[in-house]
């Protein structure tokens, strides 16, 4: 009898422990893989479920029926590097010093002299993509990065085991003296292979990136995909080209031919991964964002790019058309499905939403600062955000118009303190998204109240500050010392 009892004794342990490997390793394969997908320059007008009349994005229109899309959405800059850093970190740009793209416009005859800010990303940060590693996910960045000019800055030393295409440019090269071709191969970019003759860089781009799901579908995976597109220079295949110039109209607001092929040709992207997932039995566990890094460049009037009407201005500006993005969450067995959320929302945000979403948690997060907030409950349960306000800091000049400014949107209402010209601007943008009717006398007691949040938020952040500049010049006589 006691024999008995001892080999069942030991049966049931080995079935138990058994059991609970395979416990382990469900749990394992269960954890929701990641898409981060980040577009760079693509304006908030610039998708068919944003309003476009032109551009054609049928993949990500649908991932928007199929998610959420947010119409309050905001980068963290006006420009590229900061947003991005923002994302990895969590961080607002101005506590992190990356407060312009690297490595910015020099303007030595400006009223203003720039901080010395930070042109890296630091080693000391406890990135997105290091959690994602240390959770056991396989962490793989693809495309634009941009955020330091030195090897050490680069992805691969941020948490990223693969890393294709990421380097110190802000976009592919065309230099007729090297023979590089911008968006075609050769794309003289040290950290991707030039391909055959005539290859898009973003279709290449895709390509690797479903090469590694094809590669990484056992295992729980965070990918980065952070297109060059659609950046200038504007180049896309000419079929695409093509296409578009039937299909311009007196009456449409969106008319750049070229830039509408790159939209296609990301939404092409889009669609070849998410085709991906869904035939390696995914796309129901994986989480994907999709956003972009500042509003959509308007160009010059000989050379114009996109339009963001109704909102003002555009990238590298101090309006929302600098700052107003397309954000669109995709979160697998959601019955939350092709809904808007009007609540406004930041690029620092994405880090605790994601690491939220996946169900992972980091000693490391969170002894370091994260300014930005989780929208899990916000998307799931409605949960409206433990946030009154956002907030921007930017004290550089930009070739698109931009001077030093600090701004807030708290409510319906936002505030910019222009340095250059020592004023403050109140929009109610409630009623009036373009921005074009100063409200400050109107509503002193919302000034004066933004004002001191704005003043409060700098000190916390330990925002960076313009310096007078001994040598400026002023406009007209700038204009004569450059002749």
């Amino acid at each position: 009898m006691m024999m008995i009892n001892k080999i069942t004794l030991l049966v049931l342990t080995v079935l138990v422990m058994g059991c609970s490997k395979s416990t382990v390793s469900h749990s394992e394969l269960s954890k929701p893989n990641v898409v981060l997908i980040l577009v760079d320059d693509l304006g908030w007008t610039d998708l068919g479920v944003y309003g476009s009349d032109l551009y054609q994005s049928p993949n990500i229109d649908n991932l928007a029926s199929e998610g959420v899309r947010f119409t309050n959405s905001y980068s963290s800059c006006t420009v590229c590097s900061p947003t991005r850093a923002s994302i990895v970190t969590g961080k607002y740009p101005a506590r992190n010093n990356v407060t312009d793209w690297i490595e910015g416009h020099k303007y030595p005859w400006a009223k203003f002299n720039v901080p010395d800010w930070n042109m890296s990303l630091s080693e000391e940060e406890y990135t997105m993509a290091e959690a994602f590693k240390d959770a056991g996910y396989k962490t793989a960045h693809f495309g634009k990065w941009h955020l330091g000019e030195k090897e050490v800055n680069w992805p691969e030393n941020h948490g990223f085991d693969v890393n294709i295409a990421g380097w110190k440019k802000g976009s592919p090269n065309l230099n007729k003296k090297t023979g590089t071709k911008g968006y075609f191969s050769p794309y003289g970019n040290p950290r991707i292979e030039d391909g055959p003759e005539g290859e898009y860089l973003t279709e290449r781009l895709s390509n690797e990136v479903i090469n590694f799901i094809d590669q990484n579908a056992d295992k729980p995976f965070f990918i980065n995909f952070w297109l060059y597109n659609v950046h200038t220079p504007l180049q896309a295949k000419q079929d695409k080209i093509d296409k578009y110039k039937d299909l311009v109209k007196a009456e449409t607001r969106h008319r750049n031919v070229k830039y509408a092929a790159m939209v296609e040709h990301t939404d092409d992207a889009v669609g070849k991964i998410i085709n991906k997932l869904k035939e390696k039995g995914l796309y129901e566990n994986t989480i994907i964002l999709f956003s972009s890094d500042n509003g959509g460049l308007i160009g010059r009037s000989k050379n114009p790019v996109t339009n963001n009407y109704p909102l003002r201005t555009g990238k590298g500006d101090i309006y929302e058309g600098g700052v107003r993005i397309p954000t669109i969450i995709y979160t697998p067995n959601s019955s939350v499905k092709g809904i808007k959320i009007d609540d406004p929302i930041i690029s620092m945000d994405y880090y605790p939403t994601l690491m939220e979403l996946a169900g992972i948690t980091s000693d490391k997060t969170r002894k370091q600062t994260i300014d930005g907030k989780s929208l899990a409950s916000l998307i799931h349960e409605s949960t409206p955000l433990d946030r009154d306000a956002v907030y921007w800091h930017y004290p550089h000049y930009h070739q698109e118009g931009g001077v030093p400014y600090s701004s807030i949107r708290y409510k319906d209402f936002k505030l910019i303190q222009n340095f250059e010209n020592d004023t403050f601007e109140l929009y109610n943008l409630q009623n009036d998204i373009g921005e074009s009717v100063n409200v400050i006398k109107e509503f002193p007691e919302e000034f004066e109240l933004m004002k001191d949040k704005l003043e409060a938020w700098r000190q916390d952040v330990k925002a960076q500050y313009v310096t007078p500049n001994p040598d400026y010049i002023k406009k007209l006589e700038r204009k004569k010392a450059i002749k």
